[in-house]
Formats: C-alpha cells, sequence, structure tokens
C-alpha cells in the first residue's frame, strides 16, 4: 500500500471500518464472505430441520429409508423432458414436468434412497457446531495464557511456554484420538480433542503481541494512573490485539472440520448423523459401482468451505494489520 492512500484516510476512521474498506475492495474476499454466508445459512436451516423433527418426535426426511429410490443420480443427469410419459405433453407442461423433475433429489440418492442434498447440509450443520464450539474452548485459553505470559513474563511466562510447548509436540490427531477414545464415541471427544490443540498457536500469537504493546506509551499512562495488571490486559492491551483472535478463528475453523471429517471417517466422530466424515465414508464402497454423486457431494462442500474460509482469512490479516494504516 502506497503513502498516499495512507495519507487519504479520515483521521475519525477506526481501524474496525478501515478494516471493512480495504475488505470490499477485495473481490474475492467479498465473494468468500457471501460463500460462507450460504454456508451459515444452510447450517440454521438444517438446525431447524433437526431440531423440529427432535421436538417432534418423528425421523427426520434425511434418516428415511426408502429403498424404492437408491441410487438415483442427481436430477440434471437426468432427462426430464423426454419419456413416454411427456410424449404427448404440451411445451409448457413438459417445461413444468420438468422443473419439478429438477427439484426431485438434486444431487441423488444413497444406497438406502436417502437424499443427499439433505445430508450434505446437516454436515453442514454438524461442521458449524464442531468449528464454533471447538472455538469456544480453545480461544478462551490461548487467549488468557498468552496475555498472562505476554505481560508479566519471568517466571510466568517460562511455564506458559513450557506447557503449549509440550502440547505442541504431541502429534494433534492422536491426541484428539486419545481424548476421543477416553470421552468416548461422538461429537464430545471431538469438541474436547480439537479445542485442547486448537489453542497453542493462537497463545503463542498472543503473546508475542503483548509483549510487544506493554511497553507502549498507553500501557504506560494506564500504570502511572494506578491501574491494575488485569484491567490494563482486558481492558487496554486485549482490545488492540484482538484481530490476531478473529484472523485466527478464520484460518483454524476449516482445520477444526476437516478434523472431525478424518475422525468421522474413521467412525470416531459423530454417531448417527449424516456428517461430510461418514458420508465419504458410505460412499467410497459405491465409486466401483459407479457411484459417485455421494463421494463427489460432500468432497465439494469440505472443498467449497475450507476455501473460502482460507482466503477469507488471508483477507482479514491484510485488512486488520494496523501497520497497513500508519504505513511501515
Amino acid at each position: 500500500m502506497n503513502t498516499e492512500s495512507v495519507e487519504s484516510l479520515p483521521e475519525s476512521m477506526t481501524l474496525w471500518q478501515d478494516a471493512w474498506r480495504r475488505l470490499r475492495r477485495r473481490r474475492l474476499a467479498m465473494v468468500c464472505l457471501a460463500v460462507v454466508g450460504l454456508y451459515t445459512l444452510a447450517a440454521m436451516y438444517g438446525e431447524c430441520v433437526y431440531w423440529w423433527y427432535r421436538l417432534h418426535d418423528e425421523t427426520p426426511p434425511y434418516k428415511r429409508v426408502n429403498l424404492a429410490e437408491q441410487y438415483q443420480p442427481p436430477s440434471f443427469l437426468r432427462s426430464p423432458f423426454g419419456g413416454r410419459e411427456t410424449g404427448r405433453m404440451s411445451s409448457l407442461e413438459r417445461f413444468l414436468h420438468g422443473l419439478k423433475a429438477l427439484g426431485h433429489h438434486p444431487l441423488g440418492t444413497d444406497g438406502l434412497g436417502r437424499d443427499v442434498l439433505q445430508r450434505v447440509i446437516q454436515g453442514t450443520r454438524i461442521a458449524y457446531q464442531v468449528g464454533i464450539v471447538t472455538s469456544l474452548i480453545a480461544i478462551p485459553i490461548g487467549v488468557v495464557l498468552g496475555c498472562l505470559a505476554g505481560y508479566f513474563g519471568g517466571r510466568v511466562d517460562d511455564f506458559i511456554v513450557w506447557l503449549y510447548s509440550t502440547f505442541a509436540c504431541i502429534p494433534g490427531l492422536l491426541f484428539i484420538l486419545a481424548i476421543a477414545m477416553v470421552v468416548g464415541k461422538g461429537l464430545l471427544g471431538v469438541y474436547l480433542g480439537i479445542g485442547l490443540t486448537m489453542w497453542v498457536g493462537l497463545c503463542r500469537l498472543i503473546r508475542g503481541e503483548v509483549i510487544k504493546h506493554k511497553e507502549r506509551p498507553y500501557v504506560t499512562a494506564a500504570r502511572a494512573l494506578g491501574l491494575g495488571h488485569f484491567r490494563i490486559i482486558f481492558r487496554h492491551i486485549l482490545p488492540n490485539v484482538f484481530h490476531v483472535v478473529i484472523v485466527t478463528f478464520t484460518l483454524r475453523f476449516p482445520y477444526a472440520i476437516g478434523t472431525e471429517v478424518i475422525m468421522s471417517f474413521l467412525g470416531i466422530g459423530v454417531q448417527g448423523e449424516p456428517s461430510w466424515g461418514i458420508m465419504i465414508s458410505n460412499a467410497r464402497l459405491r465409486l466401483w459401482h459407479g457411484v459417485w454423486w455421494e463421494m463427489a457431494a460432500a468432497t465439494a462442500a469440505i472443498f467449497g468451505i475450507v476455501l473460502a474460509f482460507n482466503l477469507l482469512g488471508d483477507a482479514l490479516r491484510d485488512a486488520l494489520d494496523p501497520r497497513l494504516r500508519t504505513g511501515r
């Protein structure tokens, strides 16, 4: 970024307003933000469907077995306008019949006749649950320990550095599998396993930022006014380094989703619900029979959300960097 663009910024513009202005200028970032929004709406819709059928004690449609419709390909691959049934229809009737056919199992069905699109939406719901819950576990741990280590230094810093170095030396997937085996199969083991391993990188970043900020004039002035240490940390320093938390969340969110997919693929993750990992595990044996659409749908859903969050995280890192606003 050149010096002229830095100097042309209004003095009253805050860091967050400037970050949003920078983000809007990047078309790819806005496209990724729209994709993330679509995934979020799908997850919310899936959550509503899940709780509606659970409260009414009914079997949801994505779990209903219909062997008469098993292994149906996606509707866009079938010819809805041909056949003897539509041979004597008018053009308008053929068009309406075609639209109805395209809306029937648009991504096909699996080996039990269940709609693949509905199962992909429920997989989005589970992915968001894992990403949000694990972030709620990892972010407070990483932020608190990073702030304490960076601000106090000394033995506190040595202990916290030793702690996150120890966690970093443990293979993450094996640690998650061990916790899941102790807690039991299901989402609880996934939450604890991923949450207790994801805080290390954030703690390291927050520690480095707090070390830089604790000697700045506004912190010195707060000490001179007699403010307590914890008030200085969480009231003054933390808001100035919170952009690191946002960027880390957007980059670690797809990591949590990918880890859950692996664990569900291995049969240790979610039980009884259509996770993307379970869909891939069930579909891999049917590829030899030409049934590819279930695996393709789950893989495309994973690819889309991971790519969107990673590109959005990179854009946020550039937009929220205070050095780009004040010059190098």
